[in-house]
């Protein structure tokens, strides 16, 4: 495991309040997470049954272990989720067909009173993950995947403990993260 990186003093206004989910013991580990996401992608008919799109991604909602959230998720060609946390829950995901590229932020951000933020150097994080991969991260973790093939859909399976309370949006350029969007879990649905 790798020393914490500190982060520089936030630049810019202060934003408004967004709290993280706390800390939640009583169900499923990332491991745990991790081992249910490696196991569901595995299983071909269940992998088959999702519908894929050629433009956008597609999703199931699966019964995660432990009342976890999880989801069967469709990825065409070069498509991808932008940068995002998952609102303080911790989690897990795993390829089941084609390969997805991860860029993380090996560093904590804090959860309220910024919009931006510049990053120091050696904070991040890359990553391919083709099928039978998969990756367990933290309550703090920043993200975002994409399938980077031109021709070929991936499918993935991921998990979240407690489940998503909602998620943070960010924009980047070079190495200022601003946030832009909080979302909330009725709008996935």
């Amino acid at each position: 495991m790798s020393a914490p990186v500190h982060l520089p003093a936030p630049v810019g206004a202060a934003g408004t309040t967004l709290p993280a989910a706390p800390a939640d013991t009583s169900g499923p580990t990332a491991a745990e997470l991790l081992d249910f996401v490696r196991r569901t992608a595995v299983d071909s008919e269940l992998v088959s049954s999702l519908p894929l799109d050629p433009e956008g991604r597609t999703w199931i909602r699966l019964e995660g272990p432990a009342g976890s959230e999880a989801w069967l998720i469709g990825w065409p060609p070069g498509t991808g989720t932008g940068w995002h946390d998952h609102g303080g829950s911790h989690g897990a995901f795993a390829t089941a067909a084609g390969a997805l590229r991860e860029d993380s932020l090996a560093a904590r951000l804090p959860t309220e009173g910024w919009k931006t933020l510049e990053l120091a150097e050696g904070v991040d994080r890359e990553r391919l993950l083709s099928a039978g991969d998969g990756r367990a991260f933290g309550r703090h973790h920043v993200h975002e995947v994409r399938n980077e093939s031109e021709a070929e859909h991936a499918v993935s399976v991921h998990a979240y403990y407690p489940p998503l309370p909602m998620m943070r949006r960010y924009s980047r350029t070079g190495a200022v993260l601003r946030l832009e969007q909080v979302e909330q879990p009725e709008e996935w649905l």
